[in-house]
């Protein structure tokens, strides 16, 4: 595994975006693309990142970048990668996307890409929620959360976009986190190596839509993996392997309490105690499903 102090020097998403303090998305991508380098071209549907990239006729973002309408992210991909390969060109195409770009409004176009197994890796930033917009629920947002569409808090759970992806049978499938680098950074360093549809989801806190302080971003994101929110792991041609930072809290006498991440957001403050058992009945199940999973082929 990759430590910290071995990550690269060269920034490729340069200061003076136009994030939020504390943003994780800005967090995930100058990472993500200390690992790709500069042979990558982005593409990126309408989403918060639309913004941050920093407006015309200045970009923060130092590789070609395209970017599109909100459900044509994958399809634009998919014609970029054929353009590339006629042009002799050997380059990664990336797509930074967020949960409502890919779980929601651009599922069409992505599952078609990776029915087709495109040659291009597909990134979906989750910040659980339309962020961009006004914090508007999306299919990423978790059960009971408050957005600006749930005010009584969302009614469902999260759809598992990871394992839809891997049933379309691409190459490989990974989460990850801001909270954990390392493990980030090496997942995109074996997708970047990889040929096909390759799709990686990484847990990106939004600051102001999860009524967060900005300091606490990071240590946000760490506690969705120690308390089960959010599981860490691969499916590499099919076989499914939970990740080292989620390995020990599958177990529940080893998870860290939810209300440890609830009390941080001001998303959840309205959660009541009947609330809370229904969600973490969610996470017992999750985690559950997933020990049983570790080491085997799934699709």
């Amino acid at each position: 595994m990759t430590s910290i102090k071995q990550l690269p020097y060269e920034e490729y998403f340069l200061a003076g975006n136009g994030s939020c303090p504390g943003c994780g998305l800005t967090i995930g991508l100058r990472n993500v693309l200390k690992a790709l380098g500069k042979e990558v071209y982005m593409v990126v549907p309408a989403s918060c990142s639309s913004v941050v990239q920093s407006p015309f006729p200045n970009s923060s973002a130092t590789v070609p970048l395209l970017n599109t309408p909100f459900a044509a992210s994958a399809a634009a991909a998919s014609g970029m990668v054929r353009a590339l390969k006629v042009m002799g060109k050997d380059s990664v195409v990336m797509v930074w996307a967020g949960d409502g770009g890919t779980f929601d409004i651009g599922l069409a176009t992505v599952s078609g890409a990776a029915e087709r197994n495109e040659d291009l890796l597909y990134i979906c930033y989750d910040n659980e929620a339309y962020m961009n917009t006004g914090g508007h629920r999306s299919s990423a947002t978790p059960l009971g959360t408050f957005t600006g569409t749930t005010p009584t808090g969302k009614k469902e759970n999260k759809k598992n976009i990871p394992l839809i992806m891997a049933a379309h049978g691409i190459p490989y499938v990974a989460t990850a986190s801001i909270a954990f680098i390392t493990d980030l950074y090496d997942k995109i360093l074996k997708a970047k190596d990889m040929k096909g549809f390759r799709y990686i989801q990484i847990f990106s806190p939004c600051t102001p839509g999860w009524l967060l302080p900005t300091e606490k971003s990071v240590e946000s994101a760490k506690l969705a993996v120690q308390t089960g929110m959010y599981p860490l792991f691969e499916i590499e041609n099919g076989i499914f392997k939970i990740s080292a930072p989620s390995k020990a809290y599958l177990k529940k006498e080893k998870r860290k309490p939810l209300t440890d991440y609830f009390k941080l957001q001001g998303r959840f403050k309205h959660l009541k105690e009947e609330d809370i058992k229904l969600i973490e009945k969610w996470v017992d199940e999750i985690s559950e499903e997933y020990a049983s999973m570790d080491g085997k082929k799934v699709v």
